[in-house]
């Protein structure tokens, strides 16, 4: 299977923006629980390095395990070395989009504008990451579609249960969802919030997938 037939079943990436690098590797197993089966460690994390190693080795084979707020080439290969599955950008530049390319690793290039769709589309991404959606919204993915309808697109960005099926309709092969699913710590609290979040969010993907 290839990656983005991977990351169209599993309908949703969970970004997460932990404390620290234990509290990521505790909340993602509570989404992967939960049902969550595309996990994004952000390069804020500290020691995130540590972590995607763990989560590598811990987590079952069909979880897609990343690494994203890659913005430098050095972190591309920081990235591969560590076991990412995956890489994401916020945006892309030459630089970053080259070693993107080289690194031989699936990855989402971040964009927003047609222009900037046009500039990552040059360096092979396996889908481009719609980012902020928030600043946007499900009808410019529709738009935007239309000069760029072969596109695999990820919109991430204020995207929860309320508006994960919106984006799905519009076109999204999968949606990032981050500040409200994976929260920063993870107290017990916190994690059932997220496993509550997580099968609504999988639940409306799916249904929108399967009447699209």
């Amino acid at each position: 299977m290839s990656f983005l037939d991977s990351l169209k079943g599993a309908g949703c990436v969970a970004v997460l923006r932990s404390r620290s690098a234990a509290d990521a590797v505790t909340t993602a197993h509570a989404l992967v629980e939960a049902g969550i089966r595309g996990i994004e460690l952000t390069f804020t994390v500290p020691d995130v390095l540590t972590a995607v190693d763990r989560l590598r080795a811990e987590l079952p084979d069909d979880v897609l395990v990343g690494l994203g707020t890659v913005t430098r080439p050095e972190q591309v290969k920081d990235a591969v070395a560590a076991g990412a599955r995956f890489l994401v950008s916020p945006g892309t530049d030459a630089g970053l989009g080259r070693a993107l390319a080289d690194s031989q690793v699936p990855f989402l290039a971040g964009a927003l504008t047609p222009s900037e769709v046009m500039a990552a589309i040059a360096y092979g991404p396996a889908a481009v990451k719609l980012f902020p959606a928030s600043a946007v919204g499900p009808s410019y993915l529709r738009a935007l579609r239309g000069p760029f309808p072969e596109v695999p697109v990820v919109p991430t960005g204020g995207i929860g249960p309320d508006n994960a099926a919106d984006w799905i309709g519009a076109g999204a092969v999968a949606v990032g969802a981050g500040g409200s699913l994976a929260p920063v710590d993870a107290s017990p609290e916190s994690l059932d919030r997220a496993r509550e979040t997580a099968v609504a969010l999988l639940a409306r993907i799916h249904s929108a997938g399967a009447s699209s």
